[in-house]
């Protein structure tokens, strides 16, 4: 069967919600992502107040490190549970806007101004929205998105980039036969083909 036992699996924003809502989010690290910490030279490439794109963010811890590092962060989720955790465990004061391009969609702004979070669909955003950047820390993103949106959201996230920009993938490697995802398999030569 190989990749085709998940090409067709779809989790809806539904399910995502609910997993916030009971507590089931095993993808979430307390302690920050080690990949990002082992990498963050990488990504910054040694440039400074860069701006960070967090896609399908949760409450990432990583996004108060880089804004405390100086970098401004940009975050996209659909539980605004999730965004209202990830302020409430920092002590992160914020302000609430609507998003007037996107019907339903909301910002959470840190009060300091530089972690902006939207809680929306991601295929809302648009760099006329949200601009673009310098800096992609995909971790469980890709590989949480519906395999059948693949190429949607990487093409999305090819119109958010600067040309110098620099883009963390974390994937996961595992037989997708014995698991249905998410997190989904994304082999590598699927990877080259998206990202060309």
């Amino acid at each position: 069967a190989g990749i085709g036992s998940q090409k067709d699996r779809v989790v809806t924003e539904e399910e995502w919600l609910r997993k916030w809502e009971m507590g089931n989010t095993g993808f979430h690290k307390e302690q920050g992502h080690p990949l990002l910490q082992k990498y963050l030279d990488v990504l910054l490439n040694g440039r400074s107040g860069l701006r960070i794109f967090f896609p399908l963010c949760g409450k990432a811890v990583e996004m108060k490190w880089l804004a405390d590092m100086g970098h401004s962060v940009v975050g996209v989720e659909v539980s605004e549970q999730a965004l209202k955790e990830f302020f409430a465990e920092h002590s992160l004061p914020y302000c609430e806007e609507p998003v007037p391009e996107i019907s339903g969609a909301k910002k959470l702004q840190s009060t300091s101004g530089n972690i902006s979070l939207y809680c929306c669909s991601i295929y809302d955003l648009s760099s006329s929205i949200v601009g673009k950047f310098d800096g992609v820390w995909d971790r469980g993103a890709l590989v949480a998105v519906n395999p059948c949106d693949r190429q949607r959201y990487v093409s999305l996230m090819i119109t958010l980039m600067e040309k110098n920009s620099s883009y963390l993938l974390v994937t996961v490697s595992y037989d997708p036969n014995k698991h249905k995802g998410p997190p989904f398999y994304v082999p590598e030569s699927e990877i080259k083909s998206l990202f060309g």
